[in-house]
C-alpha cells in the first residue's frame, strides 16, 4: 500500500506536474502569427464580440471550454479537505471531459464555503466559459449554489455529483424495471443515503413515474420519518408518513434498493426479505453497501448493480456528465434542464439494448455481451456514447427551447463526434480492460533491472498480467527491498540453477537445432542464457508469453525466440509493428525492426502479417504502401518493387482495404489523395497502417514522430510468431514495458482463442 501511494504521487509530479496543459491551437512559429494571435490583430475580433456578443463563440475557445468549480467540501471519500487539496480531482476531471468527449477544461478551486459568496465568485468569472461543472460541494449548500447559479447564469450548470448518479442509476433502473417486469409506478424504493446523490436520483425516479408514498429513505439518524423532531429542508420531501423505524423493516418486500451511503450495512437477510427478482443498487465505493458475491449467493433472482469496474453493471458517472455537455455546448444550451436529463437517461437506457460492438466485447474480453441481467447499462469504454448521448441531449434542448444554435443535419452531427478524437484514440483503455479479464503468465527476462521489476509490480497490481521473473535471486530480491517495491508471491527462476528444466529444455532445443550446428552439450549451455530459457518456457506452455530487450541489441534478443519457437506456418519473414497513438487514432507502422530492404515479396508477407495484428484489436486494417512517388510517377526500382507488391495484394487478397505506391501525405490528406486520385480505396478514410519500403524509412520514421511528441509509440511488436514473444526497444520507460506486457497479454489470450476453435 505504501508503494502504491508513492507510485500515486510520482504520477501527479513527475515531468510536468499535474494533469492537465493548455496546447495552442493555432500557428504561432512567426512574428506574422504572433501579431494576428495578440496584438495588433487580436483587436478585430474584440470589436466583433463587442458590436454582437454571440460572437465570442466564433472567435473564442468559449464554447468548447467548460469550468469545474469546487470548493473542496466533499471529496471522493475524503470529506472536507480544502481547495487546494481538491485540485487533483478536478484536474482528473478534467482529463475525463477532454479524453471522453473533447471538451477543454480550466478546473478551479475557490476558498469559499458561504453559498452566496462562492455563487458570486463563479458567477463574475462566467463569461470566461460555455459551462459549468461543480464538483464535490457539500450538501445542503451544493443544492442552494447549483439553484442561484442556474437561475443567474446563461450557460449549462450542473453539479455532478448529484445528478450525474442520478442519470446513469435511472437508465439502469429503466432496463431493471424492464427484466424483472416491474411498473415503476407501483415499485417500493428503499434509499439508504440522504446526501447530495442520493436527493438527486430520487428526485429523478419520481420524474420517471415513481411514486413519493412508495419511497423510504434513510441517512445515518435512521428512517427519515415526518414526525421526526427536525428535518432538513432538503430531506422534507422524502420523510415517510409510514410506520417504517429500521432499514429491517424498510426492506420488507421492498422492489427497489439504491445505496449511497457506506459498505457492508446490507446483509443476507435484508435481501432476503425482499420482493421477487429485487433490484439492488450497492453504489458505494470503494466497497458497496452488499459484496457482489454475497448477494449473488442469497438471491438467484436479483439483478445486481455497484460503482465497481470489476463487476457487471458498473454505474459510473462518466457514462453522462463528458455528453451531457457536449450535446449542450453544441446547441449554446442556456442551462441543462430536466428535458436534457431525461433524454440522457433514455439514450444510455436504449443504448444498452443495441447490439454491442466488437470493439466493446473486445475490451471485456467477451464475446456477446447483450441486454439483460449483466448487462442493463453500457459499458463506460463504449464508443457509440458521445453519438447516442450528445445528440438526444442536444435535441431535447432546441426542443425545450433553451438552444441558441439548432442542428439540422444530425447524420452529420454525429459523424463529427465520432471523428471528435478519432473512435479509436480509446485502444489502450480497451486492450488493458481485455488483458485483466483474463491476465496470462508473463516472462520477464531481464528481471534484474529497477525498471522491468517495476513493471512487473505494475502489472502484477493492476491484474494485467501473472509476471514471472528470471535472473539471480538474490540480486532481484536485493532491488526489490531496496526500491520498495511489492513483488511477494511472484515467481523468481535463475536458469542457471533450474537443473530439472535446463536438461529438460536442452533436449529439447536440441531436438530442434541439431542440424543447425548444436551438439547436446552447447544446447544445454544455451538454456543457462535468460532469452532462450524464458522462450523455452513460453514454446513448452509453462509460460503464454515472453518480454525481453530492454537492455540487449535487438538481434540478439530476437535470435532465441526464432531458434526456440520459430515463425508461423507459411511465413518466411518475421516483421516489427509499432502502434503510434496520435490525436487521429492509432497508426501501425510496419516493418520497423527487422526487415533492411524487404523484395516486392516480402513487402506482400508484412502487408498481411500486419493486417492480421491489426484486427487482432478489433479493427479494419487500410493499408498504404508508402514510397516517395505516388501511383507508378517513378520507374526506379524502390518505387517499382511497392507498386508490385500492392499489384500481388490487390489479385490475391482483393478483400483487403490496400493502395499504393503513395507519398505518406496523400495517405492521410483523403481530400488531397481524392482530389488527384480518385480512384483509389483508401480515398473515403484514408489508412490506419503503413508498410515501409524499407527499414530505413520505419524506423526513422515512428522514431521522429516519437521524439517530437507527435506521438506516443507502442512496440516494437513482432509479428509473425508461432508464439507471443515481444521485445523492448533498448531502455524502454516503465510506461513502454507496460503497455507491451498489456499487448503480450491481449496477444495471448487471441492465440487461445483461436486455438479453441
Amino acid at each position: 500500500m505504501k508503494n502504491r501511494k508513492q507510485e500515486a504521487l510520482e504520477y501527479h509530479a513527475k515531468g510536468r506536474p499535474g494533469k492537465i496543459e493548455v496546447v495552442p491551437t493555432k500557428p504561432y512559429s512567426s512574428q506574422r502569427d504572433l501579431s494576428l494571435a495578440y496584438s495588433p490583430g487580436v483587436a478585430e475580433p474584440c470589436i466583433q464580440i463587442q458590436n454582437n456578443i454571440e460572437d465570442v463563440y466564433k472567435y473564442t475557445a468559449k464554447g468548447n471550454l467548460v469550468a469545474v468549480i469546487s470548493n473542496g467540501t466533499a471529496v471522493l471519500g475524503l470529506g472536507n479537505i480544502g481547495p487546494e487539496a481538491s485540485k487533483p480531482v478536478m484536474e482528473g476531471k478534467g482529463l475525463l471531459f477532454k479524453i471522453f468527449a473533447d471538451i477543454d477544461v480550466f478546473d478551479i478551486e475557490i476558498n469559499q464555503e458561504d453559498p452566496d459568496d462562492f455563487v458570486k465568485t463563479v458567477k463574475a468569472i462566467a463569461p470566461t466559459f460555455g459551462g459549468i461543472n461543480l464538483e464535490d460541494i457539500k450538501a445542503p449548500e451544493c443544492f442552494e449554489i447549483e439553484k442561484q447559479l442556474k437561475a443567474q447564469l446563461q450557460i449549462p450548470v450542473m453539479h455532478d455529483d448529484q445528478h450525474g448518479t442520478a442519470i446513469i442509476s435511472g437508465a439502469a433502473l429503466i432496463n431493471a424495471l424492464e427484466l424483472a417486469e416491474k411498473d415503476i409506478d407501483k415499485i417500493k424504493i428503499v434509499v439508504n443515503g440522504a446526501g447530495a446523490s442520493a436527493i438527486s436520483c430520487t428526485k429523478l425516479y419520481l420524474s420517471l413515474g415513481a411514486k413519493q408514498e412508495n419511497i423510504v429513505m434513510l441517512d445515518s439518524s435512521g428512517v427519515i420519518r415526518s414526525d421526526r423532531d427536525v428535518v432538513e429542508d432538503h430531506k422534507r420531501d422524502f420523510a415517510t408518513k409510514r410506520d417504517i423505524n429500521t432499514l429491517e423493516e424498510a426492506m420488507k418486500d421492498a422492489d427497489v434498493f439504491i445505496g449511497l451511503s457506506k459498505g457492508n450495512i446490507l446483509t443476507t437477510e435484508h435481501l432476503s426479505s425482499m420482493a421477487a427478482r429485487p433490484i439492488v443498487f450497492a453504489l458505494a465505493n470503494p466497497d458497496p453497501e452488499i459484496s457482489y458475491e454475497l448477494a449473488h449467493g442469497s438471491r438467484d433472482d436479483i439483478i445486481l448493480a455497484t460503482g465497481r469496474s470489476d463487476h457487471p453493471n458498473q454505474v459510473n458517472n462518466v457514462i453522462g456528465f463528458p455528453f451531457i455537455f457536449r450535446g449542450a455546448l453544441d446547441v449554446r444550451a442556456t442551462q441543462i434542464n430536466e428535458a436534457m436529463k431525461l433524454a440522457a437517461v433514455k439514450a444510455i437506457a436504449d443504448l444498452a439494448k443495441e447490439p454491442v460492438p466488437e470493439i466493446v466485447n473486445l475490451a471485456y474480453n467477451r464475446k456477446n455481451l447483450a441486454f439483460g441481467t449483466d448487462y442493463i447499462i453500457p459499458k463506460p469504454l463504449d464508443p457509440r456514447l458521445i453519438s447516442t448521448v450528445a445528440p438526444a441531449v442536444a435535441m431535447a434542448a432546441i426542443e425545450s427551447g433553451i438552444a441558441q444554435y439548432k442542428i439540422t443535419n444530425w447524420d452529420a452531427y454525429k459523424n463529427e463526434l465520432n471523428k471528435r478524437l478519432g473512435l479509436d484514440n480509446k485502444l489502450i483503455r480497451v486492450i488493458t480492460s481485455r488483458a485483466k479479464q483474463n491476465p496470462q503468465r508473463v516472462v520477464f527476462a531481464e528481471a534484474d533491472t529497477y525498471k522491468i521489476l517495476k513493471a512487473a509490480q505494475i502489472v502484477n497490481d493492476e491484474g494485467i498480467a501473472k509476471p514471472i521473473l528470471l535472473g539471480n535471486v538474490d540480486k532481484i530480491k536485493a532491488l526489490i527491498e531496496e526500491h520498495n517495491l511489492e513483488l511477494n508471491d511472484i515467481p523468481i527462476i535463475n536458469p542457471r540453477k533450474d537443473h530439472e528444466n535446463l536438461d529438460y529444455f536442452g533436449e529439447m532445443f536440441f531436438k530442434k537445432q541439431k542440424r543447425n550446428g548444436y551438439n547436446l552439450h552447447e544446447a544445454r549451455k544455451a538454456m543457462k542464457e535468460r532469452n532462450y530459457y524464458g522462450a523455452m518456457m513460453v514454446e513448452t506452455g509453462q509460460a503464454d508469453a515472453l518480454i525481453s530487450g530492454l537492455t540487449r541489441k535487438y538481434a540478439d534478443t530476437i535470435r532465441p525466440a526464432l531458434q526456440v519457437i520459430g515463425v508461423q506456418d507459411e511465413v518466411t519473414k518475421v516483421a516489427g509493428m509499432y502502434v503510434m497513438v496520435t490525436k487521429r487514432g492509432p497508426i501501425f507502422f510496419a516493418d520497423t525492426t527487422i526487415n533492411v530492404n524487404p523484395t516486392t515479396e516480402e513487402l506482400v508477407e508484412i502487408a498481411l502479417l500486419t493486417a492480421r495484428a491489426v484486427e487482432q484489436f478489433n479493427m479494419v486494417p487500410r493499408i498504404a504502401l508508402l514510397s516517395y512517388s505516388n501511383f507508378g510517377s517513378s520507374k526506379e526500382a524502390g518505387a517499382k518493387k511497392v507498386k508490385d507488391a500492392v499489384k500481388i495484394l490487390h489479385a490475391k487478397h482483393p478483400n483487403l482495404i490496400v493502395d499504393g505506391e503513395m507519398q505518406a501525405n496523400f495517405a492521410f490528406n483523403t481530400q488531397m489523395l481524392n482530389d488527384n486520385f480518385p480512384f483509389t480505396s483508401l480515398g473515403e478514410d484514408g489508412a490506419n497502417t503503413l508498410i515501409f519500403p524499407n527499414l530505413d524509412a520505419g524506423n526513422i520514421s515512428y522514431k521522429l514522430l516519437q521524439e517530437m511528441g507527435a506521438a506516443e509509440a507502442i512496440g516494437p511488436i513482432l509479428i509473425g510468431m508461432t508464439k507471443p514473444v515481444h521485445i523492448l526497444q533498448l531502455g524502454s520507460s516503465v510506461r513502454e514495458i507496460v503497455n507491451m506486457v498489456t499487448i503480450a497479454v491481449v496477444d495471448a489470450q487471441s492465440r487461445q482463442v483461436e486455438n479453441l476453435a
